[in-house]
């Protein structure tokens, strides 16, 4: 599990390497929408998010020694794997889309893939173990709402 949890977070220390210094510098200057929190209350979130996305993948990585006699199983959790790991990177790509290179637009095209993914994950994970699916509600959520925000940022600006 620490590992999951760790690989997970890792997406979110790439991301902050390009976000930490584009907060001062660019992001701060940009209109935002009424609804834009804080930005003290994007690291917390976060966090808490990747570690329930790694403890998703636990779950579902624990699955794969109970099905490695199921052909379909199998099957279903590679490709369960596939999403978890697609959703993953455009998470990560999101950051330096967003931050380092100041594209909101583009960026908006990657969360709507990511959201996308997201789901793809979701319905693959709930196959194999349900409350792996529950747990990445919370980061479907958020995301949604982070679409939201990054497109008002984008229209805004």
């Amino acid at each position: 599990m620490v590992i999951a949890v760790a690989v997970s977070e890792a997406a979110g220390v790439i991301g902050s390497f390009f976000t930490i210094s584009a907060i001062p510098a660019w992001y701060a200057g940009l209109i935002k929408p009424a609804l834009n929190p804080p930005a003290r209350v994007f690291g917390p979130v976060w966090t808490a998010l990747y570690a329930f996305i790694g403890v998703s993948f636990f779950l579902v990585w624990k699955q794969q020694s109970n099905i490695l006699e199921n052909v379909r199983m199998l099957r279903t959790w590679k490709i369960g794997a596939a999403a978890f790991f697609t959703q993953l990177f455009l998470n990560a790509v999101w950051s330096i889309i967003f931050f380092g290179l100041q594209s909101p637009g583009w960026a908006f095209v990657d969360i709507a893939l990511l959201w996308l993914a997201i789901i793809w994950t979701m319905v693959m994970f709930y196959k194999i173990s349900r409350p792996a699916a529950y747990l990445l509600i919370p980061y479907f959520l958020w995301v949604s709402f982070a679409a939201y925000l990054n497109f008002s940022i984008w229209m805004l600006n």
